[in-house]
Formats: structure tokens, sequence, C-alpha cells
């Protein structure tokens, strides 16, 4: 071969293998079907490159086996449970059984959250069992359920409150003494989605008034309702002393009101005005006014029966404000939670209702002032998700209802603690049996590998085509990363060398 076709040969040849290497390199970064059509739309002259057999990767498209957002789960053994055996599981059982009755009679499809309708199963049973021992309800819980140990993402421990029902004196009409009214929902408030005489609207979301027949505008709020914007309208249920009472009635959502002649009105949340719930605790603490650790709901009461003029402009802070409707309870019933059944004190909590189904059993541990302000008694209990709550947010955050009362007012007024949270989730949802066909991932790269070969996500890199047909495989599939082509071995050439002329140097 002539010395300048061997030449010809050699750089062509040299530029399939840097073209080949680079595309090699390329099906790191950019993915193997980029790199490809990145190699053939350039040099479109070069030889095709012989395809890889495809390779499977480690993350099948499975879907989670239980997925509850912004939540960290650890599957437990009934004997890692802390305090399991030491609990009164009978209380527990007639809780969860009064929370059975709502969920057997729901018709139409299951909520869109991680426990969904699975809940009727443990129903099913509870129903045909009248259970009076409790180690047989302790065994029906450890057979239907299991246990889960959950909180929010990235932190190690659940969060709770405590809430009750006050009982306030009140009087039917207004008064010199009793002159702050307790408002039921007035007939302008609008919810999108909900008619105007629904019971029990939600509590979150935006709220209107109606102004005619088509123009919204938000509601009002605390301070334009307590200056007296809805006043005169017949929307006064009863009136109280102290606007101190009303503002607690309204963050607990329900009350019983007293009055002289020995009547009792029993209240229960009906509707909110659109705002969203401001702590006044929060800001008393904010303004150094008390400090966090010796917060209580009682502290508060203090500080604005001695500070009028602050509580008013506390009180302001929180624009949220709450509409009752009257409930047909006797003094011996509780007060009746979102589930719509009276909630039993001691095993009632109340959660996040976007997160969670009404009638799953939380079993709450920790330490918790119950005793006394600074006492550390030693709380593992069963409770049931029956209630909700504008400030109850979160997966491992729940209310604890104490009943109604003064005392239960002490108890719950100062509970603000850090708890572990263990979900009972109905055997049909195991997590653990069905996280077991999750696959392996992959040895993770070193440090000095992850740095010389940065990933991103193929899937962004592939054609629309490409990604409408990966998304009805079950199995994700690598593209072939191709080979560069072998150097070629080329043999030096000695040309002949040629004679050199003298030149003489031009004399100046």
């Amino acid at each position: 071969m002539a010395p300048e076709a061997r030449i010809k040969v050699f750089l062509k040849t040299s530029a399939t293998a840097l073209c080949a290497g680079a595309v090699a390199l390329w099906s790191f970064s950019l993915g193997a079907e980029a790199a490809r059509r990145h190699y053939r739309s350039h040099h479109h002259h070069l030889p095709e490159l012989p395809a890889a057999p495809p390779r499977a990767l480690p993350y099948p498209q499975l879907p989670l086996p239980f997925e509850i957002p912004g939540a960290q789960y650890l599957p437990l053994a009934w004997a890692d449970v802390k305090g399991w055996s030491d609990d009164n599981h009978l209380a527990a059982y007639k809780t969860f059984r009064a929370s059975c009755r709502p969920i057997s009679a729901q018709t139409g499809a299951p909520e869109p959250k991680a426990l969904g309708a699975s809940l009727g199963e443990p129903c099913r049973v509870a129903k045909s069992l009248e259970l009076a021992d409790d180690a047989k309800a302790k065994t029906f819980f450890e057979e239907n359920f299991a246990p889960l140990r959950i909180s929010r993402l990235g932190e190690p421990d659940g969060f709770v409150t405590g809430y009750y029902e006050p009982v306030l004196e009140g009087s039917r009409t207004q008064t010199e003494v009793y002159n702050v009214p307790v408002y039921r929902r007035p007939s302008n408030l609008f919810v999108r989605g909900y008619k105007q005489d629904s019971v029990s609207l939600p509590n979150k979301g935006p709220v209107y008034r109606k102004i005619g027949r088509r123009k919204l505008v938000p509601y009002y709020d605390r301070a334009e309702i307590e200056d007296g914007k809805i006043a005169g309208r017949g929307l006064e249920i009863a009136w109280l002393k102290d606007p101190t009472d009303l503002l607690f009635a309204q963050i607990q959502g329900s009350a019983r009101i007293k009055f002289d002649d020995g009547g009792t009105v029993r209240l229960n949340y009906d509707a909110y005005n659109g705002y969203p719930y401001t702590a006044v605790g929060r800001i008393l603490i904010e303004r150094g006014i008390i400090p966090k650790e010796e917060m209580s709901m009682q502290k508060i009461r203090e500080w604005m029966a001695q500070t009028p003029d602050g509580a008013r402009e506390l009180r302001r802070q929180n624009r949220s404000y709450i509409f009752f409707r009257e409930v047909n309870l006797s003094d011996k019933e509780e007060a009746v939670g979102a589930q719509g059944i009276p909630l039993t004190a001691g095993r009632s909590i109340a959660v996040d209702k976007s997160l969670h189904v009404y009638g799953t059993p939380f079993f709450i541990e920790g330490e918790l002032p119950i005793d006394s302000e600074r006492a550390k008694t030693p709380f593992h209990r069963l409770m049931i998700a029956q209630d909700t709550g504008s400030a109850i947010i979160g997966p491992a955050r729940a209310d604890l209802y104490f009943g109604a009362g003064q005392e239960a007012g002490r108890v719950s007024g100062r509970l603000r603690h850090a708890m572990h949270f263990v979900m009972l989730v109905p055997k049909g949802l195991d997590p653990t049996a069905r996280a077991a066909r999750l696959p392996v991932p992959d040895p993770r790269p070193s440090e000095k590998i992850a740095k010389l070969f940065p990933q991103t996500d193929p899937a962004k890199d592939k054609p629309a085509a490409a990604v409408a047909q990966s998304k009805s495989e079950t199995v994700a599939v690598a593209g072939p990363v191709p080979l560069p082509v072998p150097r070629p071995v080329i043999e030096p050439v000695q040309e002949p060398r040629r004679p050199v002329k003298s030149r003489s140097h031009r004399q100046q």
C-alpha cells in the first residue's frame, strides 16, 4: 500500500476509534441512546457501531409497598414495641369497634391514602367478636395488624399535644356580664364543592363570603367578626363572660355551656372562616413573654387575664375563627369527633386527615407530664384516630383527647412532647412481605469512580417514543454501551533521503 493510502486509512480509523471512545464516555453521562444519536448525526459517513445486548437495570418500575408522603417507617416485631404488653388492650379494642361502625357503613371508592379501605377486614373480624378479656383483645390486634415505627422523614420521633372539651358558664341572652357571642355558621359562608347547608365543612382551604348570586370574596377574619361584622343576624347560640373562653373553645373544637337555669348546650365544630390557625402560645414565646419550657394553656390564660389589651391584640394575631353547631348529646356523653362518633377520653386522638384514615390504631409511647407539670409519667397506650384539627399536620402528629372539664384541660394544656409512634397496619398491607419483591440495588461505586462518571437520569435523554414504551414495561432496560474500535497497527515506512543542495549566501 502506498504511503499516502496508509496515512488516509490511519486517519480515518483513528477518527472512528476516537468518536467511538467519545460515545462510550458519553454513554455514562448522557445515556447510551443519546450518545449513539449524536454519533450518527455528526459522523454519518463512518461505519455503524454494533449494538450491545440490553442490560436489565436493578430497579424495576414497581410501586413502593407502603407510602405515606413525608414519612419514614420501620417494620417491627411485637416484642420490639416497648410497653405493648402493659397496655389495656380491651379498652383500645372497644374504641376501635366504635370506629368500625362508620367504616363498615362506607360505600363508594376508598380514600386515596396509604391504608385506603384496608381497615374493612379487621372491622369485619371485630364485628363478630364480643370480647371481654384483655388477653384476647391483645391477640386480636396482633393477629390482624402489623406494627410500623413511623415518624416524619429525617426525624426520630413524633410529636403530641392534648385537647379537651371545655365546660363554660354562659347565658342564653346577652347581659352586662355575658356579652361574648358564640356564633353558628352564617348563611353567606361558602366553600367550593360543598352545599351551604352541608354538615361539618372542612377545616382547610379557602372560604368565601357570598355576595349576591355570583360574587365571592374572602370571609371576615377574627378582628372583623369581633368588631361586629355578623352581629345582629340571629346567629348567636349563647353568650360567654370572657373572650378567652371563646378562643380556647374554638381551639378545642367543642364545648359545653351551662346556664343558670341548669340547662346545658353541647357545641361542636361546624365551619371556619378560611384563615390558617396561628398558635398564640408560639407568639408569646417569640416575643419572650413566656419561656418555651414553661408554656402551657394555663400560662396563656394567666397572661391574658392580667393584660386585657394585650390579650385582644394577641387573639387577633390568630385570624382563624370557628363557628359551632348544637349537638344532641347528654352530659354523660363525650364530644363528637370528625369521624362522626363520640370520642373516648384517653383513647381517641386527632390526626392529619390528609394522610391518615379514621379508625387507624396508633401505639404511642414515651413520658408525659400527666401527674403534674414536671412529672415524667410513663405513657404507653394504643389510641384510635377519630378526629382531626387544622394544627395537626404530619405523619406522626397527634392530639390526645383527655375528656371534659378543668382537670382534663390542665393535663392537656401542658402537653407538647416528642413521643414514639407505632402505626398498626392491617395484615393485608404488611409492607414486609411486599418489600421482599423489590430488588437489591447494585453496590455503590467508589467516590473516585462517581466523580469520573457523573450519572444523569437516562429517561430524560430518551426520545418520546422510547419513554412511552418504557412506561408500559415492568423492567427498565439500559441501552447498549458501544466499545471503541481497536487502534490499527501501522508499520513505519522509511522514505528515501533526498540530496541536499547547498545554497550560496547573498553578499552584501
